[in-house]
This record gives C-alpha cells, sequence and structure tokens, in this order.
C-alpha cells in the first residue's frame, strides 16, 4: 500500500470515529432531554432522608438552624450538670420558691440578673450564660420577659425543667382579666349576624360530664367544635391517675383526677367526630355506685393554648428494632396499659433518654406499621414505629441504637408539625 493510500484510510477511519462520537453524543443528548422532562413531570425530589435541617441530623457537635459560639474550657454540657448539682444558692433566693409578677420579672432583665418565663415557671438564667452553646445574646433575648414562643422556635425538644431545676425562681402571678362590655345592639332592632358575633368563653369552652353503672364510668366531653378523626384524644392511666388529653387546633383541654377507686387498666375510646363528643369508658374493679368521679389534680378542667402545655412522657418498651439498610432501623414502641393515644399523620412525638447523666430529648416523626417488616408487626395498633438513622456521632441516635429489645424510653404525645428551614 503505498503511502498516499495509507493516509487516506486513515483519514476516512477518524472520520468514521468521529461520526460514531457525534452519533453517540446526540443520542445520549436525547436521551437526557427526555429523562429531565420525565422528571421534572413527576416532581421527583432530591432532597434525602432525613432532610438535611431534620433534627435526625443533629448531633454532639451542634444543632443545625442556629448559631453556635466557643464555650469557655470547662463549659460543657456537663460541666453545667455537674455545676448545677454542686449545691450553690442558683437563683439568689436560698431555696425559697416566690410567685413572680409582671413587674418583678421585668426588672431582671440585664447580663448579671437575667431571669425568664417558660410555660408560667421563672428561671434565673444567669449562672447558665456561659454554658449556653447558642451564647448570651440569644439567652438576653428572652431576659425579663416570657421567652416561651422564642424557646420553641429554636429547640422545643429540649429539656428545660431538668436543665434548669435548680434555677426555678417561682411561677407567674396569674392576672384577673376583666371582660370587656359588649355594646347593646343598634336602636334599628336589627341584631349582628350571629356568625359574625364571636362567641363567649363560656360558649366556646368544651366541658365535661360523667355517668356510671355499678360496673363502669363513663366521662364524656363535649368539645363544642367537630373534631379529627384521629388522634384527637390521648389518654393515660396509671396508679389510679386519670389524665386525658384533647387536641383541638392550637388548644389542648384537659382533664386530671384521681379517680375515687381503682379500675381495670383497658379504657376505651368512642368519639362522634361530628358532634365533638368523647367518651371514655373505665371498668371498676369492685361494683358499686361512686359519689363523685374523682379529685381534681393540677390542670384538671383546664383549656390552654398547646404550645403553653409542657409535653407529658409516659414509659414506652421497645418491642423489636427492624433493619432497614446499614444505618436505618425501625423502632417499634408499645405503649403502656391503660394508655390510648394515635399520632396523626405528619406530628411527631419527643423521645427522653438519660445519656451520661443528663436528660436528652429529641423529636420523632412516626411511620406507618406497612413500613416494618411483616413479621414483626405488632398485635397492638397503637404501637409507635419510628424509621431513624443512626448517626456515628449522633447523641441520641447511638443511645437508640444501644437499646435492646424489652428496655424503656421515655416518649410523648403528639406534638405540633416539625417545622425544618428549606435546604440551601
Amino acid at each position: 500500500m503505498s503511502e498516499e493510500t495509507r493516509r487516506d484510510s486513515e483519514e476516512e477511519d477518524d472520520d468514521s470515529d468521529s461520526d460514531t462520537l457525534n452519533s453517540s453524543l446526540d443520542r445520549f443528548l436525547r436521551h437526557w432531554d427526555c429523562l429531565r422532562s420525565v422528571s421534572n413531570m413527576l416532581n421527583i425530589p432530591t432532597q434525602s432522608f432525613p432532610a438535611p435541617s431534620s433534627q435526625q441530623r443533629v448531633s454532639a457537635a451542634g444543632q443545625s438552624g442556629r448559631s453556635k459560639v466557643a464555650l469557655k474550657p470547662g463549659h460543657s454540657l456537663m460541666d453545667w450538670v455537674r455545676f448545677a448539682k454542686s449545691g450553690k444558692d442558683l437563683t439568689g433566693l436560698r431555696g425559697r420558691l416566690i410567685e413572680v409578677t409582671q413587674e418583678e420579672l421585668q426588672k431582671h432583665n440585664t447580663k448579671n440578673d437575667c431571669w425568664t418565663c417558660i410555660r408560667g415557671m421563672v428561671y434565673n438564667i444567669t449562672p447558665y450564660m456561659d454554658y449556653h452553646p447558642g451564647g448570651e445574646e440569644e439567652l438576653l433575648k428572652a431576659a425579663g420577659i416570657d421567652g416561651t414562643e422564642l424557646f420553641d422556635q429554636v429547640h422545643r425538644w429540649v429539656n428545660y425543667e431538668s436543665m434548669l431545676k435548680e434555677c426555678l425562681v417561682g411561677r407567674m402571678a396569674t392576672k384577673t382579666t376583666i371582660k370587656a362590655i359588649i355594646p347593646p345592639p343598634p336602636l334599628t332592632g336589627l341584631a349582628p349576624p350571629t356568625s359574625l358575633a364571636p362567641p363567649s368563653d363560656k360558649d366556646s369552652r368544651p366541658r365535661y360530664d360523667w355517668f356510671q353503672t355499678d360496673a363502669t364510668a363513663h366521662l364524656v366531653i363535649y368539645a363544642k367544635r367537630k373534631i379529627p378523626s384521629s388522634g384527637c384524644t390521648t389518654v393515660d392511666l396509671k396508679a389510679g391517675v386519670l389524665r386525658l388529653e384533647v387536641l383541638l387546633g392550637k388548644m389542648s383541654y384537659m382533664i386530671h383526677l384521681r379517680l375515687t377507686d381503682e379500675v381495670e387498666e383497658n379504657v376505651s375510646v368512642h368519639s362522634a367526630f361530628s358532634v365533638g363528643k368523647i367518651q371514655v369508658t373505665l371498668r371498676k374493679r369492685s361494683q358499686g355506685k361512686w359519689t363523685s368521679l374523682g379529685q381534681p389534680l393540677e390542670f384538671h378542667n383546664s383549656f390552654l393554648y398547646k404550645k403553653d402545655r409542657a409535653p407529658y412522657y409516659r414509659d414506652c418498651v421497645l418491642v423489636s428494632k427492624t433493619e432497614v439498610n446499614h444505618n436505618t432501623h425501625v423502632f417499634r414502641l408499645q405503649l403502656p396499659r391503660g394508655t390510648v393515644m394515635h399520632v396523626p399523620v405528619g406530628k411527631h412525638v419527643y423521645l427522653k433518654g438519660l445519656i451520661q447523666d443528663s436528660e436528652v430529648v429529641r423529636p420523632y416523626t412516626p411511620v406507618d406499621e406497612n413500613l416494618a417488616a411483616a413479621s414483626q408487626r405488632s398485635s397492638q395498633d397503637s404501637d409507635l414505629y419510628l424509621m431513624i438513622k443512626v448517626y456515628p456521632d449522633g447523641v441520641f441516635t447511638q443511645h437508640l441504637n444501644n437499646m435492646h429489645t424489652g428496655d424503656h424510653v421515655s416518649t410523648s404525645g403528639p406534638e405540633g408539625y416539625l417545622h425544618c428551614p428549606p435546604p440551601p
């Protein structure tokens, strides 16, 4: 073959390879455009599970979504726990608990004299200034005022009652409010439409009643509005004490009684959703008539904003732990006997555990039991299923991962939706 013929042959091969490459590239681009179009139509999410801002990603190093400051040596969480338990007077009141007025609270609003109120309880947080991971500036935002809303925005799941127990000053004094006088109707004789007239507290507030037979006692709640079809009522019966909470939007209605006599632990709850009626049936251990349903306890017959009511915990048992992949498990928690609780879709519960002598609290959203293996499903439809990713440096997820079947974990009732900022 001559040199000229060889060069022509090589040029033809190069042209052929180039054509093949261009053709392949064109096909790839067409397929890529097609895939992108399908993805856009289906709105396929790109966010991972859990979300980058989820509390399941919070580790010992810090919490996402809030600023951190460098703490001085010897000012870690464990150092604070030791300092709080040292016996020093952290309130300045020598162990006395006082009733704090609004005017008194407002006086304590500086770095060296800082009080704040959380859910009706007043704390002297001056000693905690140097231990706060968010810095003193964050704490001073709540100085001399009710800091409940600020606290809930950042870390409602933190067990402040345990952390600030030695800083408790006392309870906020309640003010008696004078109801506004409604002016008389106009002289035209035309009354305003009833839909525009706001109902009085007496009309809108839920109420309860009870009746009995020789064998049973029945508690009836009248919500005076339609109620959700699930997750509205939580009942806890323990050692003769009945605690019932009804969630009505942003409000919470509570019944809290020490029952007159002993009852069986199996409580039944029936709801008429359209008329807002809830009936709880208790079975007496000894037949006979009661003179009353029971003795009122703290917050009995109270109607508060849910955010103003501290979470209530009950002891749950870890029944099973099903592996989803190498670092994710479904934890099945069994509620105690005497508890009736259903968590609505999208709401979460708080889990609380004792880790290195300190109570740690984290929120988790239950999932449907169908996500668990069929062989692990519970005979009790009230069990909680939590799909949790375990992180190598996660304080609470490592604690959960080290739990064995039969171990206990404190679990709250249904709480509001997790509000996580959108990923960057």
